[in-house]
């Protein structure tokens, strides 16, 4: 009896491991709290390509918290790596953009933040599209961009694009996470995504020629 117990183990199925977590899925697991740190690196000139975008749909549209226990951390956490590229690009200099990012372009993107310094900045920030904002981050820092200021544009925009995504994916839940996920089954809203994209950043532009001292005479 106790051989036969042994042969027919050897047909029994063998239990399979775990798969390992994957590195989003352990954020999503975290909660606000993985949301709040992947805001913080995707503030830095490590690239996430709309990480804390699609995180904070996520969690809002699979949780039953509030939207804004989502919205505050992402804010937070994309505020706080903000300000300390900011504080490291103020350090180093241009030095900094050369070698964070690719050099070539640093003098010109220098020359163009320091003319739309403003709208380019809440623009980049406001906007839920991929774009190297971090890179917006780093030339206010190397230029003489108040630091005041900064935290004031970062945190309002942030707040007002973390808000929107979260507020959104509470409401129509899975819905909003697939057109984040997959943009180009809903070239629609893409087209008319991009038409208001252009229209804040020319409004943003002008807000910023409004803000300028008149030069003196």
């Amino acid at each position: 009896m106790i051989l036969l117990a042994k042969m027919l183990n050897l047909f029994a199925p063998i239990p399979r491991r775990p798969a390992p977590r994957t590195f989003a899925a352990t954020l999503r697991h975290l909660g606000a709290l993985g949301l709040f740190f992947l805001a913080i690196l995707d503030s830095s000139p490590i690239p996430t390509f709309g990480g804390p975008d699609i995180l904070t749909a996520v969690l809002a549209a699979s949780h039953r918290n509030p939207w804004y226990e989502y919205a505050a951390p992402a804010t937070a956490g994309s505020v706080i790596g903000a300000y300390f590229t900011f504080r490291v690009a103020r350090q180093a200099g241009s030095a900094y953009l050369d070698k964070k990012f690719k050099k070539g372009k640093i003098s010109k993107f220098l020359t163009l933040f320091k003319k739309w310094g403003t709208g380019s900045l809440a623009a980049s920030c406001a906007i839920p599209i991929p774009t190297p904002t971090s890179m917006f981050f780093a030339a206010a820092g190397a230029s003489d961009f108040p630091l005041g200021k900064f935290l004031a544009i970062v945190t309002l925009s942030r707040a007002v694009r973390y808000s929107a995504i979260a507020i959104i994916a509470d409401h129509y839940g899975r819905h909003f996470v697939r057109a984040i996920r997959h943009p180009m089954q809903y070239w629609g809203w893409m087209i008319l995504f991009a038409a208001l994209t252009v229209a804040l950043i020319a409004g943003g532009i002008l807000i910023n020629r409004q803000l300028e001292p008149a030069p003196a005479e």
